[in-house]
């Protein structure tokens, strides 16, 4: 269910009171600025109420007005701003906490939100509109038993309103009481059938009991009432596949493809399907498009490899495997597989050598099983071969990626990476950033204190060889055994970053650790340890391969899911990056770096504020005025986002003139 204003007949004749001894130009733009709003011209309707305002500061119901046209335009800060001088004006302007609460919702700021709620639900507790948008708050705030209770009012005024059933559904859901969420679903249907939606919830709940006549059902009645949504094709494709009709399940598939050519998830399920039956080519043809669409997914390239083997075309499977190692070190799968086709060309040696390293790893899994992170991996014998429902994340959370709303300019915008001390070989890239290089003394003379001239502070990938890399590795890792112990905590410093380099992310985290214990005030080591976490979270979760039903609505940044599988956060590494930031307070790479784990979490505000931090402690860091640019564009505060970045181009970040350049079109 979309979160959007409407434009209320009620709201907008509630200005027709206005005193009618006020100036006729005042009524003029007030009537002229009502039409375009309800024409949505909300654009026009700006620049009129904006001419209102200057004759009249004080027309509360102006900016009131303006609000909403600037919410229907996705600025939401504008739009909070104007609700907010609303309700300066006139203390007791219901509506307008009643808006400014669901603006503060959509931008992740639940507590505000909720706190002009109970204003407005003060104000006027007989109005039914606040307890539903304040369920709905509460929901996205996972407050899933308060939620109820605002639907709960709601429908006590309210019965005709499908969505208030579905929301609350969804609530049980989460609950895990599928008989409740059922009766509320079954309901949505009764009260609109001709809503979709409601067809979909309640079939995808169908689906998870193996109810699948029932859901199936469903699913044709969600189509019959709209033939364009993607989800119902894609819903019963899942239920022909689970019944055995893989041939009405493709042609579903086909019809989600023609409806979005970059379905990567739909290509993905088809080609699956496709290798169930033996089309292989065409199974082939489909695992191309995803690693086309979503060229880092290691699924894609370990199910490609198994087909290939199937076709006879070991080395070209070979090639795959090692692709899949390459972006995930660690997955033992990959190893086994590359062993057994390595036997088949002759390479005894090799297999041998992938065999022990997935026994190796496999041993790793099973001691950290008491981890969720890894139970992933427990069963190494998994087999990637089930189908992924509708919203699940076909490239996994991508690590320096940040998603945004519908919106073609920004789709690939990314945010540039984190700082940690890594290992490269001094270039002309870093004499030209160490102009606008942040300095610390306290590491300077920590890296000064490592005596390796390759240690520094960069965001940018190494430019050392990668064999050379695995050679540095064995070096230090025969150091630190030639030591006879652990507790040389820079000797352990540098082979845990080398671990990240050839990403033995495992490794690498485990090894930090160890040098933490040995050195716990030094706030470089939780720097990099969280780096490297996050890095791995990344790949981890890149093959879960879960399925995710249940969304409130499209939008990524908003979605709440109903998930069989874990889900990967960053707050581990956010806590290590509280602590190097304890610890040093006035490292601004610290701050930079908690700030795009906040911004991948969502916490939107939260990351704006740490990029600020990191800008008062470097006015010249370039990478964060580009990164809080992207977060401001992303939170529709354009103008502000395009300042920033025009800032970060003015530094030398090449990648922001693009940016701007989609803007000014």
């Amino acid at each position: 269910m979309k979160l959007r204003l409407q434009i209320f007949i009620a709201a907008i004749m509630l200005l027709c009171y206005s005193n009618v001894s006020a100036q006729y130009n005042r009524e003029y733009f007030f009537w002229v600025g009502r039409q375009q709003m309800m024409e949505s011209e909300f654009t026009e309707a700006i620049r009129t109420l904006n001419v209102l305002l200057r004759f009249d500061e004080d027309a509360y119901e102006g900016y009131f007005l303006r609000g909403i046209a600037k919410y229907n335009l996705d600025d939401l800060i504008g739009a909070d701003a104007d609700f907010s001088i609303a309700i300066s004006k006139n203390p007791v302007f219901t509506t307008a906490y009643t808006y400014r609460a669901i603006t503060r919702s959509r931008l992740g700021n639940y507590d505000d939100a909720l706190k002009d709620f109970e204003e407005a639900i003060d104000l006027r507790p007989d109005l039914p509109n606040p307890y539903f948008s304040r369920g709905v708050t509460r929901l996205l705030n996972q407050q899933f038993k308060e939620a109820i209770t605002d639907f709960d009012s709601f429908i006590r005024h309210e019965k005709k309103v499908a969505d208030a059933y579905l929301n609350r559904g969804v609530c049980y859901l989460y609950l895990k009481d599928t008989l409740k969420a059922y009766e509320n679903f079954d309901l949505a249907v009764r009260t609109n059938r001709e809503n979709p939606t409601s067809y979909n919830r309640r079939g995808a709940l169908y689906l998870d009991q193996k109810r699948f006549e029932e859901a199936e059902a469903d699913f044709n009645k969600a189509i019959e009432c709209d033939s364009t949504l993607p989800i119902s094709y894609f819903n019963r494709a899942l239920v022909y596949n689970e019944t055995s009709r893989p041939t009405q399940s493709l042609a579903d598939l086909d019809k989600v493809i023609e409806l979005d050519s970059t379905s990567s998830i739909t290509y993905f399920n088809r080609a699956i399907i496709r290798s169930n039956i033996g089309d292989y080519n065409r199974a082939l043809e489909d695992y191309d498009k995803v690693a086309q669409y979503s060229p880092n997914n290691i699924l894609v390239y370990y199910n490609r490899a198994i087909l290939k083997t199937q076709l006879g075309e070991i080395k070209q499977a070979v090639a795959d495997y090692t692709r899949a190692i390459e972006l995930y070190p660690d997955f033992a799968n990959a190893y086994l597989g590359r062993s057994h086709l390595r036997q088949l060309l002759h390479d005894n040696t090799g297999a041998k050598r992938d065999r022990q390293t997935a026994e190796r790893k496999i041993a790793e899994y099973r001691s950290r099983l008491s981890d969720s992170t890894y139970s992933i991996y427990g069963d190494t014998t998994q087999k990637f071969n089930r189908l992924l429902a509708f919203e699940s994340k076909i490239a996994g959370s991508s690590f320096e990626k940040i998603k945004t709303r519908n919106n073609n300019k920004t789709d690939n915008m990314t945010l540039l990476p984190m700082f940690r001390f890594t290992l490269r070989n001094r270039d002309s890239i870093d004499i030209e950033q160490s102009t606008r290089r942040f300095h610390s003394q306290r590491a300077e003379d920590f890296i000064a204190s490592l005596d390796n001239d390759k240690i520094q502070i960069s965001k940018l990938e190494s430019n050392i060889a990668p064999d050379s890399l695995i050679f540095i590795n064995q070096q230090l890792r025969e150091k630190v055994k030639s030591l006879n112990s652990n507790d040389d905590w820079k000797t352990l410093f540098e082979l845990a970053i080398s671990e990240s380099l050839i990403k033995q992310y495992t490794n690498a985290v485990t090894t930090y650790s160890q040098a933490i214990a040995h050195n716990p005030t030094n706030p470089f080591l939780y720097l990099n340890r969280a780096t490297t976490s996050a890095e791995m979270i990344d790949f981890i979760s890149s093959i879960d391969n879960g399925y995710q039903r249940l969304s409130i609505e499209s939008d990524p940044a908003r979605r709440l899911q109903n998930s069989h599988t874990r889900t990967y956060d960053y707050s581990e590494a956010i806590a290590d990056l509280n602590k190097a930031i304890k610890l040093h307070q006035g490292f601004a790479y610290a701050y930079y770096n908690r700030a795009n784990l906040y911004a991948l979490s969502g916490m939107l505000p939260e990351a704006a504020e740490d990029y600020t931090k990191a800008i008062e402690l470097n006015p010249s860091f370039a990478e964060a005025y580009y990164n809080r640019g992207l977060i401001q564009i992303y939170m529709k505060d354009t103008r502000k986002g395009c300042l920033d970045i025009s800032k970060a181009g003015e530094l030398g970040i090449s990648e922001a003139y693009q940016v701007l350049r989609n803007y000014s079109n």
